[in-house]
């Protein structure tokens, strides 16, 4: 793996709608949008095109070195940790677009044996499996040779005989796995103890049933033993054990060498052990050997693989031409971090009495969630007798996170807030910036002008074709002259103060005697017209974040 020479690679070690014009409210909506002929010769049309715009980017040169500044807390905070849940042994990593840049670890990977944790040691991450297995999944209907919302039962005719909550009750399809709605009830503790089971016990269960909590397609409810059925369709479909698939189609591809499904693959001198905590001492846990639910949770990796396989998810961001890596389509991958079924949102009040919010659910094999700060965040845990880890990225942010530990379901989640944390405080923790469309760029400036001085020929191609039957174009001249009558001649200011997509974007305007902000959204024609329009003016010196409530943000400052 090749690392940025901006940042070397770190490694630690760690023990109304009228108008009313006055300073705080100018508020001047506008509908609008413009047809565009149709006949145009190919090349006209093709030089019309205005709405494609170039992909969001970073433009901060310092973003990197800013966001290393948080590394020394951020494995203080994981000693802190790790000695306060007596964990064995841990890594951990940073990964930042697409590459790991720092590397943390600590303790014993064999507490006997004495043997210390390192930077390639073997950890086992149990659920984190379940993407791997969403990845062949749509690997396969990408091909063509399965569809999501296929029965399971077309690819598993044992699972024809199911008896169903009720007589209403939809047939299972692999989407409904995917994203845990199969119906079947929660079974974590269950589960983690079938992993090792032959498909001649896999067979068995079935053929006993399967008890359902839910009607399939309705509610959110994490199965084990879903996607256990999801790597069997795998290996029905492709032809080959679900192990021998993952290798060919996903690691291989991706160069991760060091990740198997078999602990016995590994290497004595790096496999972790895992222990629980009994009566303060440790008790080591048996390796459980793959078995038919080995889809479900049996992978093994190491911090170099597993960053490759972040960075894959990473580099789904933004959309953009050019060709895909393999193994899998950037949109494909997009999808699986979307939400696809929602769990109760969740909202609570930290002791200093800070607002938190958790928001989300489930994509393909993934959980998405949205708190009080990001709106986007990616991210799936594991955790198996003797082992807990977790990997989660933010993908407009090109920054994520990846941690193991060996003792039973060693808990990550409140360590990667606060790492999270740090990276924010640093300041080089932002998203990447989207680009605005040559359209919205016509946009602002015709805009501007027409706020210094009123153009009809200007105005009359800016808009879109209702501009003049929601409202007079009279009506519309004296509102612009209103505002430079209040606010006096205006300049532009540099950038956008929130940018949406490519074709909506607000900015402010710097003014003889206050600011104006200005709310542009174009229509869906070729070219965009300008479909709405608001104008607000703003005193001098104002608080514009406090003021305009942009960017927006989830929870109340």
């Amino acid at each position: 793996m090749l690392y940025p020479k901006p940042m070397t690679r770190t490694f630690a070690t760690a023990t109304s709608r009228q108008t009313k014009v006055f300073f705080g409210v100018f508020v001047l909506p506008v509908l609008a949008a413009l047809a565009l002929g149709g006949g145009q010769p190919a090349a006209a049309a093709a030089a019309a095109i205005t709405w494609v715009a170039e992909p969001a980017r970073f433009t901060d040169p310092q973003r990197r070195e800013k966001l290393a500044r948080a590394f020394p807390a951020i494995d203080q905070n994981i000693a802190d940790f790790l000695r306060r849940e007596k964990v064995p042994g841990a890594a951990w990593g940073v990964v930042i677009d697409g590459e790991l840049v720092h590397v943390g670890v600590s303790g014993l990977r064999d507490v006997a044996g004495g043997a210390p944790v390192k930077p390639d040691s073997v950890f086992r991450i149990a659920s984190m499996t379940k993407s791997f297995t969403a990845m062949a999944i749509l690997q396969l209907r990408d091909t063509g040779e399965l569809s999501l919302e296929d029965p399971v039962e077309k690819y598993l005719p044992e699972l024809r005989q199911l008896r169903y909550p009720t007589a209403d009750s939809p047939r299972i399809t692999l989407r409904h796995l995917l994203m845990h709605a199969g119906g079947f009830p929660e079974d974590n503790p269950w589960g983690d103890q079938q992993l090792a089971i032959s498909e001649a016990r896999f067979d068995e269960l079935l053929h006993e049933g399967i008890a359902f909590s839910n009607s399939p397609g309705i509610a959110y409810e994490y199965s084990n033993y879903g996607f256990a059925l999801l790597g069997r369709v795998v290996s029905r479909v492709s032809g080959m054990q679900y192990k021998d698939y993952v290798q060919r189609q996903i690691l291989r591809p991706l160069g991760m060498r060091s990740t198997t499904l078999e602990p016995q693959a590994v290497p004595p001198t790096r496999l972790a052990l895992g222990y629980r905590r009994e009566d303060d001492l440790w008790n080591l846990e048996p390796q459980l050997a793959d078995g038919a639910f080995g889809a479900m949770g049996g992978m093994l990796t190491s911090l170099d693989d597993l960053a490759r396989y972040v960075g894959l998810f990473l580099d789904a961001w933004p959309p953009r031409d050019g060709a895909a890596k393999p193994p899998l389509s950037r949109a494909s991958l997009r999808e699986m971090q979307q939400l696809w079924r929602a769990r109760p949102t969740v909202v609570t009040r930290s002791a200093a009495g800070a607002i938190a919010l958790n928001s989300g659910g489930y994509g393909y094999g993934l959980r998405i969630s949205q708190s009080c700060d990001f709106g986007h965040i990616v991210a799936h845990s594991g955790g198996l007798p003797g082992f807990g880890s977790q990997m989660r990225w933010l993908p407009e942010y090109g920054v994520g996170l990846i941690a193991f530990g060996n003792r039973t379901y060693t808990g990550w989640g409140g360590v990667f807030d606060d790492a999270l944390a740090a990276l924010q405080q640093t300041g080089g923790l932002l998203p990447r910036e989207v680009q605005p469309a040559p359209a919205l760029r016509e946009a602002r400036s015709g805009i501007n002008s027409l706020i210094n001085g009123w153009d009809d020929a200007l105005i009359e191609r800016l808009a879109a074709m209702n501009l003049f039957l929601d409202r007079s174009e009279d009506r519309r001249r004296a509102e612009f002259a209103k505002l430079r009558e209040t606010l006096g001649r205006c300049r532009e200011r540099p950038g956008y103060l929130y940018s949406e997509n490519a074709l909506r974007g607000d900015w402010v305007l710097d003014c003889e005697r206050g600011m104006a902000q200005v709310s542009v959204t174009l229509a869906p024609t070729v070219p965009p017209g300008v479909q709405h329009l608001e104008l607000r003016a703003l005193p001098p010196g104002a608080d514009i974040a406090a003021v305009t409530g942009l960017p927006p943000r989830a929870c109340p400052r």
